[in-house]
């Protein structure tokens, strides 16, 4: 095949994916970060304002406990959960129009990690679907493992992916990913670390890329930057880009921090990563196989993901605060203090960033670089660790009151 043969399959390549991203933009949540893998689903127009009581569709209870998102797949929402007293991990379904619950299906039983964060759980990472499965991944007897159900909760495949060691009791915390018809998983641990391709039909490895032997939870995202789809990730006092079909490492970049908790987002040929230990940082990076260190800065956006809006790095960093900074130069446009800590990662929907603190407060804020202007503050349960979703107008979130969870169905009534 010449180069010119090659160019345009790969243009008809991007086109296909773009048109399938749209076509899910429109109808479904299916992975980590919404269709774009990027939070980004500015053709919703969902609820600014919202209580207990006010622009409620409906509210169920959800046993266990987890940090994992939403999933939405055709007529289902489906969520991850664990219960420690059970000694068990299982992933819910429940019905998109009503919230009624129409399986669970436990995964595993017993054997959960003795030791971890206090602010982790047992059920932190989103289920993944490429729509005819849904892939859940949770650490269980010291070892990763992948498990595909079909979209009725009945199990068709399980994958041991390796043991999980750590130099710290945080237990475990990687989503996997579906992209480009493969499906993530990644373990970054003091053990074998390592970011799997596998063939989602039955688990079979298609490519593996070795990572750094350090504990790190960044969740991978593929995206097309610099003209290459590529699989991007942070951590282990690297950032990296690798080429999406076959694993090839394209370049890497030094990073201050060993540990990483967020998914990278992207502009153009410009990359954005930022990470909190043992050092804090936010770069940007120029992927286009140089590695350029384009612009850096002392900010720690640890746990959650940033957001990119028209050429704009929008963040809630440490303590609450957010910022804007110019994608181009890093400059700092301005920063707000809201109040934090905060875990859940940002989404832009109806041209509204929503930034959720750990305490259950979403501050609704339009992005604009010139100054900061905040649309409303929001308060649902007492704690919220989990991103939001956001399809038919509507926000499905996942928050805590005391001990109990619920999921949410939030939109105007």
């Amino acid at each position: 095949m010449n180069s010119i043969v090659r160019a345009v399959v790969f243009c008809l390549l991007v086109v296909a994916c773009s048109s399938i991203v749209s076509a899910q933009e429109a109808t479904d949540w299916p992975t980590w970060r919404g269709p774009n893998a990027d939070g980004v689903i500015d053709s919703q127009s969902p609820p600014t304002e919202w209580s207990t009581e006010k622009n409620v569709i409906w509210k169920v209870p959800v046993p266990g406990k987890g940090h994992a998102s939403p999933t939405v797949v055709g007529d289902k929402i489906l969520l991850a959960t664990a219960d420690q007293s059970a000694q068990t991990q299982s992933v819910l379904a429940f019905d998109r129009a009503t919230g009624e619950r129409i399986w669970e299906t436990q995964v595993h039983s017993g054997n959960l990690t003795p030791k971890i964060h206090p602010k982790n759980t047992h059920a932190s990472q989103t289920v993944v679907s490429d729509g005819n499965l849904a892939f859940a991944v949770f650490c269980n007897s010291g070892k990763i493992w992948t498990t595909a159900l079909d979209l009725a909760g009945k199990k068709v495949w399980q994958k041991e992916m390796g043991n999980y060691t750590s130099n710290k009791p945080f237990g475990f915390g990687t989503s996997p990913i579906f992209q480009d018809g493969k499906l993530f998983v990644t373990k970054e641990c003091n053990a074998d670390s390592f970011i799997l391709a596998l063939n989602p039909s039955d688990g079979e490895e298609i490519f593996r890329i070795n990572q750094p032997k350090v504990t790190s939870y960044s969740v991978p995202v593929v995206a097309t930057v610099a003209g290459k789809r590529q699989l991007l990730i942070c951590g282990g006092k690297q950032v990296a880009g690798y080429d999406a079909e076959s694993g090839v490492e394209l370049w890497k970049a030094p990073a201050k921090w060993v540990t990483s908790c967020s998914t990278m987002v992207w502009d153009g040929d410009l990359v954005f990563a930022s990470g909190g230990y043992p050092a804090q940082q936010t770069l940007a990076i120029r992927a286009d196989g140089s590695a350029q260190v384009v612009w850096q800065n002392p900010v720690k956006v640890y746990e959650q993901s940033m957001i990119v809006v028209d050429g704009y790095l929008y963040a809630q960093a440490e303590k609450g605060i957010i910022y804007c900074w110019r994608c181009s130069d890093g400059k700092e446009m301005w920063k707000a203090r809201t109040k934090g800590p905060e875990s859940a990662s940002p989404v832009l929907a109806g041209g509204n960033l929503y930034f959720t603190n750990e305490l259950g407060m979403t501050f609704v804020v339009k992005p604009d670089p010139k100054e900061f202007k905040l649309v409303a503050t929001n308060q649902l349960g007492s704690s919220s660790f989990a991103s939001m979703t956001m399809l038919d107008d509507r926000i499905y979130t996942r928050v805590a009151d005391g001990n109990q969870e619920w999921l949410y169905c939030l939109g105007e009534k």
